[in-house]
């Protein structure tokens, strides 16, 4: 039978009309939320492009961001309130972690491709010193009452111990794991750190520099990223692994919370004013999460973001999130792009 002519476009009408009925249902929908961040501003950075970059941090009496570009071998010095580059610091070959020293205006630059600490003077702009490390200098961390920088040696399996006062190293812990990232918590008084191969999470007393005890982080593979909310005695861990955001209490030393992550996850900070956590993610994405409670934590969004972004910073006085970018829709770069934080 020969089919009747007036039935495909009245399908089609059908069909187009219910479209457009559930696409305004969408944009209507009242549970849809704007989202979390906000790009006001790109940093074109000098050097060449589309290399690979790692740590931030800031030194908040400069209003200073520095900025590890591990694959170009330099370190930028950024003056956030302006968002312009002030100095490009070379002499940091493969830098990886960085962390600010504020009584002595040093930063300390974790340089793995020539095994070393650098010690970078702030008023100078310029690596001063370099200090010979195990293999693979990675994160950081300051215990600024005992005037000590602990930088985790991840191929080494092992942590340094710098005392500041000195550029001297006076310890190195040797662990049977890799080494991820180290944290002072300033309440407890501890250093804590991740061991990655084996989904431990150490404890260590800065004074002394003796591992008190070592702790398993059930449902984590591949603990490397750490942010702390000391108030509420708690550590966010990057599980990269089984790209997982888990909940660590520092008092219980178990883990309590579990949340999926975008693929990839790699550098993750607290903005304990907001209460939020964000994890930089290498496959593009952002994911965001929040601390409802001291015992209750929700993902917000994976805020999309260019592909191999796995670093960002946080600044808690303007809750802006920075990150760098090696690429823009797939052409090689060197740009940090800034946010603001929607509440």
């Amino acid at each position: 039978m020969r089919q009747l002519p007036a039935a495909v476009p009245l399908k089609s009408l059908a069909l187009a009309l219910v479209l457009f009925l559930v696409g305004r249902a969408r944009a209507a929908q009242p549970g849809s939320a704007p989202a979390a961040l906000r790009r006001v501003a790109v940093i074109h950075l000098p050097g060449p492009k589309g290399k690979r970059f790692d740590y931030l941090t800031i030194d908040q009496p400069d209003r200073y961001l520095l900025s590890a570009y591990l694959g170009a071998g330099l370190l930028y010095v950024i003056d956030m309130q302006t968002n312009t580059v002030v100095h490009t610091i070379p002499g940091v070959p493969g830098v990886e972690g960085v962390v600010y020293v504020p009584e002595l205006h040093k930063a300390y630059t974790s340089d793995w491709l020539d095994g070393t600490i650098g010690v970078v003077d702030l008023r100078q702009m310029k690596v001063v010193k370099k200090l010979p490390t195990a293999a693979k200098p990675d994160g950081s961390a300051y215990a600024a009452p005992f005037h000590k920088v602990f930088v985790s040696d991840e191929r080494g399996k092992a942590l340094a111990i710098v005392d500041v006062n000195t550029d001297q190293i006076v310890k190195t812990l040797h662990f049977a794991s890799e080494t991820g990232m180290p944290r002072y918590d300033p309440i407890a008084r501890r250093v804590y750190v991740n061991l990655q191969d084996q989904n431990l999470f150490a404890e260590i007393d800065p004074a002394s520099g003796a591992v008190i005890a070592q702790y398993p982080v059930a449902g984590c593979r591949s603990n490397h990223g750490m942010a702390l909310n000391p108030e509420h005695h708690l550590a966010f861990l990057s599980c990269e692994g089984n790209n997982t955001m888990t909940v660590f209490n520092l008092q219980q030393h178990k883990a309590v919370a579990w949340l999926p992550m975008a693929d990839g996850p790699d550098v993750i900070k607290y903005d304990a004013g907001l209460r939020r956590i964000y994890v930089a993610c290498y496959s593009g994405a952002i994911s965001i999460f929040h601390e409802d409670a001291p015992d209750h934590f929700r993902k917000v969004e994976d805020f999309r973001v260019q592909p191999k972004v796995h670093s960002l910073a946080v600044d808690p006085r303007t809750h802006r999130v920075y990150t760098p970018e090696q690429q823009v829709d797939g052409q090689p770069a060197a740009e940090m792009v800034v946010y603001d934080a929607v509440q």
